[in-house]
């Protein structure tokens, strides 16, 4: 009777709804949109290098020349902005943003990373988030809001001239953007590691459930 239950447990929760289709539609969206950013802005970087020391190979860059990794930085850009606005409204108009995103402990933090580093962090129901993921997400998404306005402090610093003394001015606004770049990657290899070793939360942002 028990085996029986547990069936039709395992049954109802592959036949739920994990990701509902907007979020994977826009999820993969700002993905293919982000890693164009990053790699048409490595190389917009090496143009002008902030630290003298570090540049990127060609190998991970995109646009070939300045005036090229300008054009795919730009394109992205507007991807990114107006599907990130997009995720932005939809995620609070739902309620999505409340339900999965808060509230987040430091307890709660504790406690999670505590059981992750111990190989003991649950993940059978992937309709919660536990708080490490819930620090990230939102975390993230504070990074993404703030590499746009940087980003736009830096494209346009005599029209926005406002938002780049905000941050302290040109110069310095580069820095965010860059440290905030950096940031985003790390996201995304914990992001890759964590879809690898979870293989079925990879497949509910492909399939929904």
């Amino acid at each position: 009777m028990s085996s029986l239950a547990a069936t039709q447990g395992n049954t109802a929760n592959a036949s739920r709804v994990i990701q509902p289709a907007w979020v994977r539609a826009m999820h993969w969206t700002n993905a293919v949109a982000i890693i164009l950013m990053i790699m048409s802005g490595l190389q917009v970087y090496n143009a002008s290098p902030l630290f003298k020391s570090l540049t990127f190979s060609h190998s991970i860059t995109l646009g070939g020349w300045l005036g090229g990794a300008l054009l795919w930085h730009f394109a992205a850009m507007w991807l990114l902005m107006i599907n990130g606005l997009a995720y932005l409204i939809t995620g609070f108009a739902t309620g999505r943003f409340a339900k999965k995103l808060f509230p987040i402990s430091v307890r709660g933090i504790i406690s999670d990373v505590t059981a992750a580093l111990t190989f003991k962090l649950s993940h059978d129901d992937l309709s919660k988030y536990n708080q490490v993921q819930k620090i990230l997400y939102a975390g993230i998404i504070a990074v993404g809001i703030v590499i746009v306005l940087s980003g736009l402090s830096i494209w346009k610093p005599v029209q926005l001239q406002y938002l780049t003394a905000l941050f302290g001015g040109y110069d310095i606004a580069r820095y965010v953007h860059f440290f905030c770049m950096s940031a985003i990657v790390a996201f995304l290899v914990i992001h890759v590691l964590l879809a690898l070793l979870v293989p079925k939360s990879l497949r509910a942002m492909i399939i929904g459930r």
